[in-house]
């Protein structure tokens, strides 16, 4: 991406303009002097109203482009979010069109800085310049043909960049989720972040093969990783961005690579997309590059606890009691509750390892989250007001929305068992996502401020949306780099 004034922007194949939805028909929100000629019978006339993400194509002649492309913002109030959504719009008409270099019009926003509009502008571009077609034939490739996306109006140039390496993150967990469960192994996921610590002075890369998992007793993990042929792994990331600091943040991914829902195997029309219940792990690899490559001012672990629940002689059963690395005893009462069992042992051997300020665990653990929030928020549980607070406010900046949910004592009860310290399952099918937060928070030191994100309905959406044109979003990356932000500025 780069810069340029409306009176010295570059010869380009395409210019988008950008429109306000008012009660008197469609306004221009930036200034267009050599442009009105063409706009004039065609706002006129009221043919395009301005509407969020609508589009109108206008051929020139004798102008810098070749093309006019107007587009919708919505109302003159539009969030950062809605301008995200409208240039993905642009972009999205741009796919298969021989357009190599675009020119964007930054619109001028009554609200918003024009920092803020830069960073949602260049956001919703880059966002929306990826697409998983590994698998197509030649012949059913969907090129991208912007090559080159010039930003008019825009003034700090360090936004679009520290845009596109928070998306080569974000790009990582997307192409990772999207991929063959076959190919993308718990092996797979060390070799990445292993990748990511050479790559970076400031990382450094762990794993924990099973040998060393069995060493150290995590029951837990290995109980679930039983039934696979393919040996379980724990994954850990040190970035050191603030090293004369104590203070460090630790944030644990569910790395399920496959979930067959083991010998309570999940239904058809369930398990053909459980490649995707490693986008927790996903996120966090993504989340370390993207903090060192920004050298953000923070330490972050990454714990990835990952495993395939397969299904075979050798699987762990329901009704059986397993003991986990802390010491406490399950009762597993579903295998399909798995996601939970491997983020205990992570959280409490992370604890006991890297001493955490505070802990952030992302997963999509449960498909209540999804009744309860759909594809729009992902669930929040918190110990802490504070720490809850300040990921609301990530969320409603970067556009990935959470809604904090309760974690009563009274909820504590559903979980009780009679043989063992706590069931893997609630009595009852009620409050699915909320039982499963409260046997992850047994987990956890109480006076640590901790995080649990379920993304089960963001991470991997039913059909390609606004700026994700794949089904996987790479959910939690830019939330979380928010909420660094914001920590290590305080």
């Amino acid at each position: 991406m780069q810069f340029a004034t409306l009176s010295k922007r570059p010869k380009a194949d395409l210019v988008v303009l950008p429109f306000f939805k008012t009660k008197k028909g469609a306004a221009l929100a930036a200034t267009a002097t050599d442009l009105k000629g063409p706009l004039g019978p065609i706002l006129k006339a009221g043919d395009f109203d301005g509407k969020e993400g609508a589009t109108m194509l206008v051929y020139l002649t004798g102008k810098t482009e070749k093309r006019l492309l107007l587009l919708g913002l919505g109302g003159e109030s539009c969030s950062m979010e809605g301008l995200r959504r409208a240039y993905a719009a642009a972009m999205k008409r741009c796919q298969n069109k021989k357009w190599a270099t675009v020119n964007f019009v930054l619109p001028k926003h009554p609200k918003l800085s024009v920092s803020d509009v830069t960073r949602a502008v260049s956001e919703g571009i880059a966002l929306s310049h990826y697409l998983f077609d590994e698998w197509k034939s030649k012949e059913g490739k969907k090129p991208f043909f912007v090559k080159k996306a010039n930003l008019i109006g825009a003034k700090d140039k360090a936004l679009p960049e520290k845009t596109l390496k928070i998306l080569s993150g974000v790009n990582l967990a997307r192409t990772l989720i999207n991929r063959n469960a076959l190919d993308v192994t718990p092996q797979l996921l060390g070799k990445e972040a292993q990748k990511i610590a050479r790559a970076f002075p400031s990382v450094k890369a762990t794993i924990l093969n099973k040998k060393a998992l069995e060493k150290e007793k995590m029951g837990l993990l290995l109980a679930v990783g039983s039934g696979s042929r393919i040996d379980p792994a724990l994954i850990m990331l040190e970035y050191k961005g603030a090293p004369r600091s104590d203070d460090l943040t630790m944030i644990v991914g569910k790395g399920v690579t496959f979930d067959t829902g083991g010998l309570n195997l999940k239904p058809l029309h369930f398990i053909e997309e459980q490649r995707v219940d490693m986008s927790g792990g996903a996120a966090c690899l993504g989340i370390i590059q993207v903090a060192a490559s920004l050298k953000l001012k923070v330490n972050i672990a990454a714990v990835v606890p990952s495993t395939e629940n397969a299904m075979d002689a050798h699987s762990y059963k329901p009704g059986d009691v397993y003991r986990s690395h802390s010491g406490k005893t399950v009762e597993i009462t579903n295998t399909d509750a798995e996601g939970r069992l491997i983020l205990a042992d992570a959280l409490s051997y992370g604890q006991k390892r890297f001493k955490p300020s505070r802990i952030i665990d992302m997963a999509t653990l449960t498909g209540a989250a999804i009744i309860a929030l759909g594809e729009e928020r992902a669930a929040l549980f918190s110990n802490s007001d504070k720490f809850a607070k300040q990921c609301e406010k990530a969320g409603e900046t970067t556009g990935e929305k959470v809604w904090r949910m309760p974690l009563d004592p009274e909820y504590r009860k559903l979980m009780d068992s009679d043989i063992a310290d706590i069931r893997n399952s609630g009595k009852k099918r009620a409050a699915g996502c909320i039982t499963a937060a409260i046997f992850l928070k047994e987990f956890v030191n109480k006076k640590t401020p901790w995080i649990h994100l379920d993304i089960a309905g963001t991470a991997f959406l039913d059909a390609p949306q606004d700026y994700h044109l794949s089904k996987a979003t790479g959910a939690g990356i830019r939330l979380l780099i928010e909420l660094f932000e914001c920590l290590s500025s305080k």
